[in-house]
């Protein structure tokens, strides 16, 4: 068996603190400086990561490597499974049209830019983020709002920072998955605590939409709709994350706050004309009076709804306790690590659910969808093949980047780094979340950024006494603000609107929204580690 250790390089904490900090900071200082594409970065960050656990920390060669190896199994399954699956649907809707007939049916919403930002931006941006994540919001629905007559720099700028709220729960939950994974805390747990955080966020991202699409005009004109539309995204995100299924809270999120924002007798009302002047460019792509039959636009919202029905019926007890019978438990191999209290850590054992994960049952709606949309068999065999090819590079860098997490994990260098950095004492609480949004701006990912800090989090807080689920929680409602200035966001938003080598003019325009969102959101988990707003933990 290998016992973490806490002190091992010259018997100092602060020496081998700094010593384990150095896969983390290669990582960063790649990205971030040198500007290495994120799976390079990743696999060099790796390789560092087993260098210091082996010599350095003392972990036998072989239980490094099958740390690592872990780790990669866990970023194919359940993590890039779900990414996979959930955009091979969105794929197979594009082939069809579908995808075309949806966005028509938005702009119908209203004729108001304003709220279409506040449908597609935030709304649907938050279903896509649910569904797929990892860039696709961005991408999808900047290059809608073009369609509509955006300009190009706003209808970037709106869909960065409307991607923001939905990003903890995004791709099925898999941020929060991950975080619980690394941890070692329960996921009903810590998806509670980011239910009582990032729903905040929410009452204040419309807002800031509709002031961005038309200043303060837009927000003199549509506060109601913006307030509406944020307060039942957030109620909804809230009631699922908490009381449901952390899967399911974007989903449940944007589809109450699109249906709370459509129902409002104000939202539908025609815009006047100097507004839409000084928001679109005038062109539309696309003539949005083409009428569509009704029956193709049912077919267009079909792969939504079954994915939602899919995961209701999963989460019914007996369903659930069915599909948790297919779980696989065993021991992993060359693995015996036991903490610094001497206590053998749950790593030691690895839980592989078949079809109770959220990428088995993304692609169960996916048969369904192919034959509800007319998609043959061996048509969508071959888009999920070329989704697989289109993601070759997320995967490697997912998966090399948990692989160092594990490591990291696994041989000590989180505790040692978490020991260290709970010397800052109750001002930990503060710094929390700018840890997280410091590792999504830098990696793209909050699903990385909490396979990367999660443990730290963790190990820092039982340090100093704070609530482990709080500051895990806060890694992950802090990193998505991160997700509007990272590098991998801009290029995805430049090269949706055609912006190539422009991503500097967005990023001066989105980071002051950034820092001042986090700095909100410092000063609430530091009130909810007090009796100022403990309250709202469980």
């Amino acid at each position: 068996m290998f016992v973490q250790q806490l002190e091992p390089v010259a018997d100092s904490l602060a020496l081998s603190a700094l010593v384990a900090s150095l896969p983390l900071v290669t990582v960063l200082v790649l990205l971030g400086v040198v500007r290495m594409k994120a799976h390079r970065a990743g696999l060099i960050g790796l390789a560092v990561a087993v260098l210091v656990a082996w010599p350095a920390f003392g972990m036998p060669l072989g239980q490094t490597l099958s740390a690592g190896a872990q780790g990669v199994l866990f970023g194919l399954f359940p993590i890039m499974w779900i990414v996979v699956n959930a955009l091979w649907v969105y794929r197979m809707t594009v082939r069809t049209q579908h995808f075309d007939i949806l966005r028509r049916s938005f702009g119908r919403v209203s004729d108001d830019p304003r709220i279409q930002a506040l449908v597609i931006a935030f709304c649907f941006g938050a279903l896509l983020e649910a569904l797929a994540g990892f860039g696709a919001p961005v991408a999808i629905c900047s290059v809608m709002l073009v369609a509509l007559g955006f300009d190009p720099v706003k209808a970037a700028v709106v869909s960065l920072v409307a991607n923001t709220a939905p990003v903890a729960f995004g791709a099925m939950g898999t941020p929060v998955v991950t975080l619980a994974q690394v941890t070692g805390l329960p996921l009903d747990d810590v998806a509670t605590v980011v239910g009582r955080q990032t729903p905040l966020l929410a009452l204040v991202v419309p807002l800031i939409l509709v002031f961005l699409v038309d200043g303060r005009r837009g927000l003199r004109e549509t506060w109601m709709p913006a307030l509406v539309c944020g307060v039942a995204f957030a109620v909804a995100q809230f009631a699922a994350s908490n009381f449901v299924s952390a899967q399911l809270a974007d989903i449940a999120a944007a589809l109450v706050g699109a249906g709370a924002l459509i129902a409002l007798p104000g939202a539908r009302r025609p815009a006047d004309e100097p507004v839409r002047a000084a928001v679109l460019t005038g062109v539309r792509s696309e003539d949005l009076d083409q009428e569509d039959p009704r029956r193709e636009v049912l077919r267009a919202y079909a792969p939504y709804t079954l994915i939602v029905v899919v995961f209701s019926i999963a989460q019914i007890p007996p369903v659930k306790r069915l599909l948790a019978k297919a779980t696989q438990v065993f021991d992993w191999s060359f693995l015996d690590v036991a903490g610094p209290d001497g206590e053998p850590v749950g790593a030691n054992v690895f839980t592989l659910p078949l079809l109770g994960t959220g990428g088995t049952l993304v692609l169960l709606a996916g048969l369904v969808t192919a034959a509800v949309i007319g998609v043959r068999a061996g048509a969508a065999a071959r888009e999920w093949a070329a989704t697989v090819h289109e993601l070759r590079y997320a995967i490697l860098t997912v998966t090399s980047v948990l692989a160092l997490a594990y490591v990291m994990n696994l041989s000590g260098q989180a505790a040692t780094i978490g020991q260290s950095v709970a010397a800052a004492g109750a001002g930990l609480a503060f710094l929390s979340p700018v840890l997280g949004w410091f590792g999504v701006a830098v990696s793209g990912s909050d699903t990385s950024a909490n396979a990367l800090f999660g443990a730290l989090q963790v190990s820092a807080a039982r340090e100093s006494g704070l609530s482990p689920e709080l500051l895990a929680a806060a890694n992950s409602s802090g990193g998505v603000l991160g997700k509007m200035i990272s590098p991998q966001n801009l290029t995805i938003a430049c090269a949706a609107v055609g912006l190539a080598g422009r991503e500097g003019d967005l990023l001066r325009k989105v980071l002051p929204w950034s820092l001042g969102l986090l700095l909100v959101m410092c000063l609430v988990v530091t009130a909810q580690s007090t009796a100022v707003l403990g309250w709202m933990l469980p």
